[in-house]
C-alpha cells in the first residue's frame, strides 16, 4: 500500500515521466507539501479500513472507489478523473478501495497537515468544505440514480455526467470498461451492452472505437435523464 511505500521509500513509485498538468487543488494552501506518486493499470492505491493519512488528487489517469459487498459483488462508488480530488474521509480510515483505472499519477498531502491549516485560514476551511460538499452531493446523486432509474435511464445519466467531465472535441473517451460502468450503475454487463446498442440503433450515440463514444443527441440523453 501507499502508506507502507512511503515508509520503506519515500522515492518509491516517485513519478518519472511527465504527465499532463491539471490544477493543483492543493497549491494555495500555504505550507503544504504535496508529492506525486504512480500506480499502475489496477493497482490498489489504499484499501477498504486502512488509515487515511493522505488527501488525494488525479493528475492523470483515473481511479475508482469500491466497496466488496458481503456475496462478493462489488459496488463502485466513484470514478475519478484528472483535476478531481479524493480521499476525504469524516473518519480515521477509508471507507472504500481505491484503485487505478489505468496508469495514473496522483498528487496526495498530508490529512494532518490540511486539518492544521483549516485552523489558521477561513479561505482554507471553505475550500475543503466545498470539496466535501461535491462529495455529499455525488453520493446522494448516487443513491438516488441505484435506487430510482430505469437501465436506460441509469446509462443516460452515466454518459451526461461522463460528458460534462471528459469530452473533448465531440469525443467522449471512457477510461473504464463497461464492467466498471455496470458496477457503478448496479446493472450487468449484458444490460450496460443492451443498453449502449439501443442507444446506438436509436441514433443517439455512436461508437468510434472500444471505449470511445460520440454522443450524437444529447437532448434525448437529457430527456431520459429528467
Amino acid at each position: 500500500m501507499l502508506t507502507a511505500a512511503l515508509q520503506v521509500n519515500p522515492l518509491l513509485r516517485q513519478n518519472c515521466a511527465p504527465a499532463p498538468r491539471v490544477s493543483d487543488q492543493f497549491a494555495a494552501i500555504a505550507g503544504l507539501i504535496a508529492s506525486e506518486f504512480s500506480f499502475k493499470k489496477d493497482e490498489e492505491i489504499f484499501g477498504e479500513g486502512e488509515p487515511s493519512e493522505y488527501v488525494y488528487q488525479v493528475v492523470s489517469g483515473s481511479v475508482r472507489t469500491y466497496k466488496l459487498l458481503s456475496d462478493g459483488r462489488r459496488q463502485i462508488g466513484s470514478f475519478h478523473v484528472p483535476g478531481d480530488v479524493f480521499g476525504l474521509e469524516s473518519g480515521t480510515t477509508h471507507r472504500m478501495t481505491a484503485e487505478a483505472i489505468l496508469d495514473t499519477t496522483v498528487r496526495l498531502v498530508k490529512r494532518s497537515a490540511i486539518e492544521k491549516a483549516t485552523t489558521m485560514d477561513v479561505q482554507v476551511a471553505r475550500k475543503l468544505w466545498s470539496m466535501t460538499a461535491a462529495e455529499l452531493s455525488h453520493a446522494e446523486d448516487h443513491m438516488l440514480l441505484l435506487g430510482r432509474k430505469t437501465a436506460i435511464e441509469k446509462v443516460a445519466t452515466f454518459l451526461l455526467e461522463m460528458d460534462r467531465r471528459l469530452a473533448g472535441a465531440g469525443m467522449l473517451a471512457l477510461p473504464m470498461c463497461r464492467r466498471d460502468i455496470g458496477d457503478y450503475l448496479g446493472l450487468t454487463l449484458e444490460t450496460i451492452s443492451r443498453a449502449l446498442s439501443q442507444l446506438h440503433t436509436e441514433g443517439v450515440l455512436g461508437f468510434s472505437g472500444a471505449r470511445q463514444i460520440v454522443l450524437r443527441n444529447r437532448q434525448r440523453l437529457r430527456d431520459m435523464d429528467a
